[in-house]
């Protein structure tokens, strides 16, 4: 009896060894990067922003319309994918429908704000309206690069006066800045 006990508890502990998975060796499978070939030039969203507001004592409408430029020099990226720039229409009322201020801009206009790198990497995404300040309407620009997360932008300010003059400057102010939209469409 004790053999047939030793026996099975013999078989018992060889089954579980049996059971025990061996070891493979481990393979590594590198698979060769393929870069992207670069599509057509993408560009973003035709955008207008319209706003009524006071300003010295008179109602005014601001209009700001975005739109697309394949004219306009195009920003690639590291594998070449083309982005297409912006121009952006400013525009102020007044409450008769009077033209009061107009100009277009394109990033050639905020050329000697910008660092090299904005210059030769950067669009002009957007411009919103910020704030009446006394005798001037002050808007935020946003220069970007096309593949930018949304804290990687340069703000400037502008600001036009009672004249119809416009000022620039770097904007430190960027929590205006926040729900910048970036909305590329693929090709043009």
């Amino acid at each position: 009896m004790k053999q047939l006990i030793t026996i099975m508890m013999v078989l018992g502990i060889m089954s579980l060894g049996a059971c025990k998975e061996k070891k493979q060796a481990e393979e590594i499978v590198a698979t060769k990067y393929v870069p992207k070939k670069p599509g057509k030039p993408i560009s973003m969203q035709q955008k207008l922003d319209t706003q009524a507001l006071k300003w010295m004592g008179a109602a005014y409408q601001v209009e700001v319309m975005r739109t697309a430029v394949d004219s306009l020099p195009m920003v690639a990226n590291e594998i070449g994918q083309k982005y297409v720039d912006n121009r952006i229409q400013l525009l102020v009322k007044r409450a008769d429908g009077s033209v009061f201020f107009e100009k277009a801009f394109t990033k050639a206009s905020f050329m000697s704000y910008l660092t090299n790198d904005y210059r030769r990497d950067g669009l002009l995404v957007d411009m919103r309206f910020k704030e009446v300040r006394g005798s001037e309407l002050a808007f935020v620009v946003t220069i970007a690069t096309p593949e930018a997360t949304d804290d990687e932008f340069l703000p400037l300010e502008l600001a036009v006066d009672k004249g119809g003059g416009i000022s620039i400057k770097v904007d430190d102010d960027m929590d205006l800045l926040a729900g910048d939209e970036t909305d590329f469409d693929e090709g043009v």
